[in-house]
């Protein structure tokens, strides 16, 4: 089975469509570095490293400092699919958790409810 074509795609390629996606909606790059850094365990400064280094999203997940095992309350639909019943690798499912949850800024929810505090 060949691996999708988003784990191929670096994830700087798509951060400042996350970023323009928050700021249509009065939110902030800020808030959306805080999601990452919330999801993966990154700190700002090894985000920005990341980015830099154009890592791909599979790699990006895979050398994630810590993943949040808060994650697992991450629910609803993205693109079409509940990610709670993503069946597929361990990184699509995290994939659509980051996708889920800067859909849950751009839609105005407030920060607590998105970091599940």
């Amino acid at each position: 089975m060949t691996k999708h074509r988003i784990y191929s795609i670096s994830v700087a390629s798509v951060y400042p469509h996350y970023v323009a996606k928050a700021e249509k909606k009065g939110r902030t790059k800020a808030e959306v570095d805080d999601i990452i850094c919330w999801l993966t365990g990154h700190s700002r400064q090894s985000l920005d490293d990341q980015l830099a280094e154009k890592t791909n999203f599979e790699d990006f997940f895979a050398q994630a400092p810590q993943m949040n095992p808060s994650r697992s309350l991450i629910t609803g639909v993205v693109c079409g699919v509940r990610v709670e019943e993503i069946q597929e690798t361990t990184t699509m499912r995290e994939i659509r958790y980051l996708d889920k949850l800067i859909d849950e800024l751009a839609k105005g929810k407030a920060m607590e409810k998105i970091l599940r505090k």
